[in-house]
């Protein structure tokens, strides 16, 4: 047999990994519960009940559980990324009305590969193609906040139900905030450098093969839970401390749905703190665990999430002072709407 034809054999293969290792998967996620029971009872033999037992079985159970599901959702977005490079994120968002456009870029950033450290470049991507500031403001606030981790982290931990809660909520802040930011006209708050920026010609999509879209899925893995596995981690283990010795009543005392401040304030802490959804959520799980309001805990993820300091520093750069101000007072007030309702409603 010739090289070329023990290489297309090889590549042939690796077309199929993936339905060879789903059935791994589904057998791993599927007995997690029963992995996790026998290997604190009966390998480390401890007492069920103790605040030490129900913490390391939290963890022992959580970790590989969210990893599994980052690892299973994130190949598949990653492929489905393949399909949404910067240009063609761009020519969609061209030309579109106010509104339209607003909704076009809260739900483009849902699926495409940004977060807040893609801020600058893509602000200025984004303006020197003439797309609306307010549109832009979409999809800058949607990417970060609505992405494949937190999803999957939403879904492991909470079900179904408070996940689309969470998009759906999320996805009506990016909108709203956007079309708000639009409509005030705000562009004279944009540092004049940016607009002198003129378009240069970017390149056309190549063709990619589907194949080559499998590596990529693959690479999206290895790039993106290599890189939240530890807050995954760390988030998972205050969660865990959180749900073995945290009294169940402590947190209702100051973030529970009774207590009329417990939203501002949440929104409060949240605006300085910075952490990506990995992270948060696994605390904000054991927050309402623990007694936490619905709304109190949401609105206490977005803040953190949407609103964080190191975006707001790296946004200067293009934006100038009552802009940004702007942008925290309006999606500041969504988030504090969202608290108060679901608060109401749950």
């Amino acid at each position: 047999m010739s090289d070329n034809s023990l290489s297309i054999h090889k590549m042939d293969i690796r077309k199929f990994i993936p339905l060879l290792l789903l059935p791994v998967w589904f057998l791993l996620y599927h007995n997690l519960q029963w992995l996790t029971d026998k290997f604190v009872n009966d390998v480390l033999g401890l007492t069920a009940g103790t605040h030490l037992t129900e913490t390391l079985r939290f963890f022992i159970f959580e970790v590989p559980k969210v990893l599994l599901l980052l690892t299973l959702i994130i190949f598949f977005v990653g492929i489905i990324r393949t399909y949404f490079s910067p240009e063609r994120t761009r020519k969609a968002l061209e030309g579109k009305s106010l509104f339209t456009g607003n909704v076009m870029a809260a739900s483009l950033g849902i699926v495409t590969p940004f977060c807040s450290c893609s801020a600058i470049p893509l602000f200025l991507g984004f303006v020197e193609s003439g797309i609306p500031l307010g549109v832009t403001f979409s999809f800058l606030i949607a990417a970060p906040m609505i992405n494949e981790v937190a999803i999957v982290l939403l879904f492991g931990m909470f079900g179904w139900k408070v996940t689309l809660i969470y998009i759906g909520t999320g996805l009506m802040i990016a909108i709203t905030a956007g079309w708000i930011i639009g409509r005030l006209h705000l562009e004279k708050w944009v540092e004049p450098w940016v607009y002198e920026l003129k378009a240069g010609a970017h390149l056309e999509d190549e063709k990619i093969p589907f194949s080559a879209r499998i590596k990529m899925g693959f690479d999206a893995v290895r790039e993106i839970v290599g890189k939240v596995w530890v807050y995954v981690i760390i988030g998972i283990a205050v969660g865990a401390g959180v749900h073995g010795y945290v009294p169940q009543d402590f947190m209702a005392s100051f973030m529970g749905e009774s207590v009329w401040y417990s939203v501002p304030l949440s929104v409060l802490i949240g605006i300085p703190l910075y952490s990506n959804a990995a992270g948060i959520i696994p605390i904000v799980a054991a927050l309402i665990e623990k007694g936490a309001a619905l709304g109190t805990a949401l609105a206490f993820m977005m803040s953190v999430i949407g609103l964080s300091l190191p975006e707001m520093i790296i946004l200067r750069k293009v934006l100038k002072l009552p802009l940004i101000f702007t942008f925290i007072g309006v999606v500041g007030s969504g988030i504090l709407i969202v608290g108060f309702l679901f608060n109401y409603i749950f």
